[in-house]
């Protein structure tokens, strides 16, 4: 039931004076805006334009955009948050798209991250959620802008994981917003580091490691991480941290409606994080639906336009008040089963009820009994191939030592069944993997199996084969009682899904959850609540709950450890009778062959005149790397906007290439085509000779780097990169393995699991495994991301090196000082085309600011006096005194000396100045003139 005064429905006017330092507090945001038009969507909506600003305020300088379609029409206003470790540039194409759907759309890049100052707080109420407020401020101050009061802007919030929580974080500390849409957000950010009291250490280790390192972060969060990955365990303290800046620290103040979107993928803010939300948004008597998208943090379909455009249609009820808007049912969940044999395709189906149904609706209860692992069984788990290792269960012969025997027999049901913790927990169990397990999870949809339980290390307890098919959707839950022969019992439970003939095992969506059982709890029952999914189990098919003593991504206790564990009920699964799959649609070829053939013939017809055989190899260029002419790519759905237009560059045998650009410039594009990855609209791209078409044979001269590289942290570097050749097909002789690491210089660390190595030391096995096979050519897109000053120097090193034996090198950087230092060459990129190439010394020697040097230090009025001198534009004093800094605006250098001589100024020198900086910024900005 709406509450009838509630703010969505009927908004009280706000005091005056509670608004009456408005004024003030805008002469904090400062603003030397900058206006761009964006190009009008070719669906006949108006441009957008778009508006970049840093504003002071809060003891921080924040970088923003404002987009708006012009005119001077009120209109709702949207704030859109971005992922962290990202920038206000991730949600530019959402903006975009708000604004010409008649929305006034701020972006901002939250602290620490983008161009914005100050440390990462994560949300703290005081600082990244105070800058929300200000951000709410300028938008009231603007004429285009609906206004629900004096200083009171309608505005929604929405974003995705850091963005998402900072919408909830607004909503609840700041009045003024009127509606939300959160996307695979958290509710606790100490429940979901710290689930049950367990450190989730890869994903905490990966949080840091994205937002820049420790040092980029308050001092306070910094010495709560540190403290945390050496004891392995988290602390009151360390909860109560995140637990304050949390959305549910402010439950009770998030009354706005909420689409809440979370991702089934996704084991680091799972879906009982989002569950938490929606309870405490309805209990305050605001609308909620529910989203489960098939993807998450863990990868997968993140089903972006349809999210976005559910999104849009939340903000057109809630904030334009318009009534025939569908905001869609109450709760949707994508389900995935099977793939389209015409594309390859996970098929995907939408599954809804009118409300949400929680995570324990249609509770059935399914009877467990233990089921012992043969003697000598070998690792419990399913290979990426879909066969399976041995089975093992939680019990072994007495010859193991008390690794996984003890309690009672199999024989005996295997109602009490006794493992290890071993010493290290080490070999961890393996469910999901951050970096890579997006793809784990993925394959679980689609019923390939992929995790790993050793034996002696977990307890094992499977259901009989059912008697129909069981469409679980929430949390199942299983009551047990747990001891441990010394301390805390931490234990991982899951559900797996086994087949009739127990060869196939399934973890839906590579989920487990962890748990610590205090000394205090055990020798009791303990109800477990399990990963909530969304899972058919068909019939004839097992449940089978496994608790194991270790997982790779979490901390277990270092100190080996006895458990014995026993159930005590059986495991209830929910079904939410109440959702209902929307029925399958017929496929498509029944209704559409007939229609693409003749589609198909049309477009045979008109570009039959075009279409050539892929060109033939040019001898002339044989030598050649790299030749790129007149290439262009336009955007998706487009026919005027260009990502890269008209671009052409060569490059020669051992030149490191710097190409640079500001965001935007269209880099990304130009190297996807190089790899083969995207197809040019026009132009051709040769390397040594070749067309490049996708799979071109001569794509095995060209290595890459592009976004990182996912390695399995518990392997050796080694190991992981002889895993990847053999992952390419290619005879291990032509790997060069050894003179690959020789050049990346990560010396004995190559033996050390991954996951004991530093930022740079990964970065540098990620150069080593794109330069497997010694490429004639390396592409290295951004390889100095997340380095600090010592690291970004190696990796100039290895650069020079690769390309010192006559190889080429290209790298995107935008770090112009390591770029000038590492490059023998450049190219300039703006807005997609070409703004000069050549050598960097070329580039960077023509210019118009001089250095002059003195003998001694030059007083600050005869500064002045060379300052105001005809046809110079600026004169600053260098740091240590002893010269000036002159940019020439009309005069020449003959002119200054002649100037400096009759002003009595002891010159000792004048050259030019100007770095890689300078001719870029120069550069950049005559394109945009």
């Amino acid at each position: 039931m709406e509450k009838p005064t509630s703010r969505w429905r009927h908004r009280l006017p706000r005091t005056p004076g509670r608004w009456a330092a408005v004024v003030a507090a805008l002469a904090v945001l400062v603003g030397a805006g900058t206006w761009t038009a964006a190009a009008a969507d070719d669906d006949g909506k108006p441009s957008v334009h778009r508006q970049d600003r840093m504003m002071k305020m809060n003891g921080v300088s924040v970088d923003t955009s404002y987009f708006t379609t012009g005119g001077a029409e009120r209109r709702p206003a949207v704030l859109i948050g971005h992922g962290f470790g990202g920038s206000k540039n991730d949600v530019r194409a959402q903006a975009e798209k708000l604004a010409a759907d008649g929305y006034a759309v701020m972006t901002w890049s939250a602290r620490g991250f983008g161009r914005t100052t100050g440390e990462i707080t994560l949300n703290a109420p005081d600082a990244e959620v105070k800058d929300v407020s200000g951000l709410i401020d300028w938008l009231a101050q603007r004429p285009e802008v609906e206004l629900d009061a004096k200083g009171d802007p309608r505005v929604g919030v929405t974003g995705a994981s850091y963005g998402g929580a900072i919408s909830l974080l607004a909503a609840g500390h700041d009045d003024r917003v009127d509606a939300i849409a959160p996307v695979i957000s958290y509710w606790n950010l100490a429940d979901a580091l710290f689930p049950n009291g367990v450190f989730k250490k890869l994903w905490a280790g990966i949080f840091v490691s994205s937002g820049g390192g420790c040092e980029r972060f308050s001092k306070q969060l910094c010495a709560m991480y540190e403290r945390v990955a050496v004891n392995g365990k988290p602390d009151a303290a360390a909860r109560r941290l995140l637990t304050e800046r949390s959305p549910e620290a402010v439950a009770d103040r998030i009354d706005v409606p909420a689409l809440i979107v979370q991702g089934q993928s996704d084991s680091l803010f799972p879906l009982g994080q989002s569950d938490a939300m929606a309870k405490a948004v309805k209990a305050n008597g605001a609308p909620v639906s529910v989203d489960w998208i098939a993807g998450g943090h863990d990868g997968g379909d993140d089903e972006g336009d349809r999210v976005q455009g559910r999104v849009g249609d939340w903000f057109d009820r809630y904030l334009k008040d318009d009534k025939g808007a569908d905001t869609g049912p109450g709760f949707r969940v994508t389900r995935t089963g099977g793939v389209d044999s015409t594309d390859g395709a996970a098929l995907k189906r939408g599954a809804s009820s009118a409300t949400y149904p929680g995570l324990t609706s249609g509770g059935r209860k399914i009877p467990l009994t233990g089921a012992g692992q043969p003697p000598g069984a070998g690792p419990q788990g399913i290979t990426p191939g879909g066969q399976d290792a041995p089975a093992a269960g939680g019990q072994d012969d007495s010859s193991a030592g008390g690794q996984g025997g003890g309690g009672r027999s199999a024989a005996a049901g295997g109602s009490t069944q006794t493992f290890r913790n071993p010493a290290g927990a080490n070999p961890p169990s393996i469910s999901a993997v951050p970096g890579v397990g997006g793809g784990l999870s993925q394959l679980s949809s689609l019923g390939v199996g992929f995790s790993l339980d050793f034996p002696g290390q977990y307890a094992r307890f499977e259901s009989a084969p059912l008697d129909g098919t069981v469409h679980v959707t929430g949390s199942p839950t299983v009551r047990v009682n747990v001891e441990a022969d010394r301390g805390d019992a931490v234990l991982f439970g899951k559900v797996y899904d086994v087949s009739p003939d127990g060869k196939q095992q399934v973890l839906p969506s590579q989920l487990v959850a962890p748990y610590r059982i205090t000394p205090g709890e055990q020798g009791k029952p303990v109800e477990l609540t399990l990963p909530a999914v969304d899972h058919e189990v068909e019939a004839g098919h097992r449940l089978r709950l496994v608790l194991s003593a270790t997982d790779l991504a979490y901390a277990s206790p270092a100190e080996p450890a006895t458990y014995t564990v026993s159930l005590d009920g059986p495991l209830t699964v929910p079904t939410a009778p109440a959702v209902r799959t929307a029925a399958a649609t017929l496929p498509w070829w029944t209704w559409g062959l007939p229609a693409a053939a003749l589609v198909i013939a049309a477009v045979l017809l008109l570009t039959a005149r075009r279409r050539t055989a892929t060109p033939v190899p040019d001898p002339a260029l044989a030598d050649v790397p790299l030749q790129i002419t007149d290439l262009s790519k336009k955007y998706a759905k487009s026919w005027d906007r260009y990502a890269v237009r008209d671009l052409g560059f060569r490059v020669e045998k051992g030149q490191v290439l710097g190409l640079l650009g500001p965001n935007g410039a269209g880099k990304t594009t130009t190297l996807r085509m190089l790899m083969g990855l995207i197809t040019p609209d026009a132009g051709e791209i040769r390397v040594f000779g070749h067309a490049i078409r996708p799979g071109a044979p001569v794509l095995s001269r060209v290595g890459s780097f592009v976004e990182g590289a996912g390695f399995l942290p518990h392997l050796s570097g080694r190991s992981n990169l002889e895993l990847y050749w053999q992952a390419t097909g290619r005879p291990a002789e032509d790997a060069h393995i050894d003179e690959a690491l020789e050049i990346a210089g990560l010396g004995d660390a190559l033996a050390r699991a991954v996951r004991t190595y530093s930022q740079g030391m990964r970065q540098r096995l990620a150069i080593a495994q794109a330069m497997l096979g010694m490429p004639d050519l390396l592409i290295l897109d951004e390889p100095t991301n997340g380095l600090d000053p010592p690291q970004i120097r190696e990796m100039r090193d290895v650069m020079i090196r690769y390309a010192a034996g006559g190889r080429t090198v290209i790298v995107s950087s935008h770090l112009l000082s390591e770029v000038e230092q590492s490059c023998t060459h450049l190219v300039v990129m703006d807005r997609g085309q070409l703004v000069q190439a050549g050598p960097v010394a070329e580039i960077t020697g023509s210019g118009d600011m001089l250095l002059v040097t003195t003998e001694g230090e030059v007083p600050e009025a005869v500064v002045e006096k060379v300052a105001q001198l005809p046809g110079i534009g600026s004169a600053v004093p260098l740091d240590e005194g002893h010269g000036l800094l002159v940019r020439l605006d009309g005069a020449t250098a003959a002119q200054l000396v002649s100037e400096l001589v009759r002003l009595d100024v002891p010159v000792t020198g004048v050259g030019p100045h100007r770095r890689l900086e300078d001719a870029f910024l120069t550069l950049i900005s005559q394109g945009s003139a």
